[in-house]
């Protein structure tokens, strides 16, 4: 694991000081005065007119950080530009960089898995998709945890398999949903749960999980379960809506929930079976982990 703020503080800050240590000689002051204006040490200063200072070529040739060290030597070396100001216009390029930009760039170099999310890229944005997507697949990871460890669960596993998923917020797609690639399988009476949490592997069950958001439930995850009479009445007896829906019909899950009227905030959409077609029961939750929580408290306990 590197931190943005590593690559900022180990390769780009020896890159610009020594950039800028050499602008201000070049403009006539001493190793004492550039030492003051940087903030520095003399011996550090020293080191970077003898090239002792290793540097990242990315900076040197940027374009934007060549304009800025120009620009803030010039201000240090006439007095138009005080320390604090060079400070804050570094910080704000440095930002800059950050932001789906040459240091976001080289962040993914060394941490490939940030490749994968599209858009600007913002590690210090606690609203980002980064950060939403990661606390998503977080969120499914503790719930498989939660079956997986409770005595049982294997038994609820369909022929077809399971699948926990969640979505983002503002999910549109099953690109937005994050499940388990391949399902939950049962092996051997034990849950098996094959990978690790992606997004857009699930066609099945985060297809429910989207027809029950556009019929108007604020839900956010969906599991599916073999269907057994015994299994939805339990759940109904715990206090959790259930609503059947028929496979065959056009769009049953959006018809189901909008025919429901004020269903409970964990709910169970199930449909017993058709030609080709295998029963299955749904519980749908505001999260992962309320669903898991649900099939263990109310199924398994």
């Amino acid at each position: 694991m590197r931190f943005v703020e590593e690559i900022v503080v180990e390769e780009f800050l020896p890159t610009f000081r020594s950039m800028l240590a050499g602008d201000l000689r070049e403009r006539g002051l001493t190793q004492r005065e550039v030492a003051d204006a940087l903030g520095i040490s003399q011996s550090a200063v020293s080191k970077y007119a003898h090239g002792e200072v290793g540097r990242r070529e990315e900076f040197l040739e940027d374009e934007r950080v060549v304009e800025l060290v120009d620009r803030i030597g010039e201000g240090l070396a006439t007095g138009d530009m005080t320390p604090v100001q060079a400070l804050v216009e570094a910080e704000v390029l440095v930002r800059r960089l950050e932001q789906g930009d040459l240091l976001a760039t080289m962040h993914e170099e060394e941490m490939p898995g940030l490749a994968e999310y599209d858009g600007d890229l913002s590690v210090h944005d606690p609203d980002s998709g980064l950060r939403t997507a990661e606390r998503v697949r977080s969120s499914v990871r503790r719930a498989l945890r939660t079956l997986t460890n409770a005595s049982g669960f294997a038994g609820l596993i369909p022929n077809v398999g399971s699948n926990l998923v969640e979505c983002l917020p503002d999910a549109a797609g099953i690109e937005d949903i994050a499940g388990v690639p391949g399902r939950i399988f049962d092996v051997k009476g034990r849950a098996t749960v094959p990978n690790d949490p992606e997004f857009g592997v699930s066609e099945h069950a985060a297809s429910v999980l989207l027809e029950a958001r556009r019929g108007g439930a604020d839900v956010s995850a969906a599991l599916n379960v073999r269907y057994d009479p015994d299994v939805v009445s339990a759940l109904e007896s715990a206090g959790h809506t259930a609503i059947e829906f028929d496979p065959e019909a056009e769009d049953p899950i959006v018809a189901a929930v909008e025919d429901c009227e004020n269903p409970t905030e964990t709910f169970v959409l199930y449909q017993t079976g058709g030609f080709g077609i295998e029963a299955i029961t749904y519980i749908l939750g505001p999260d992962a982990q309320t669903v898991a929580r649900t099939v263990r408290d109310t199924l398994l306990g």
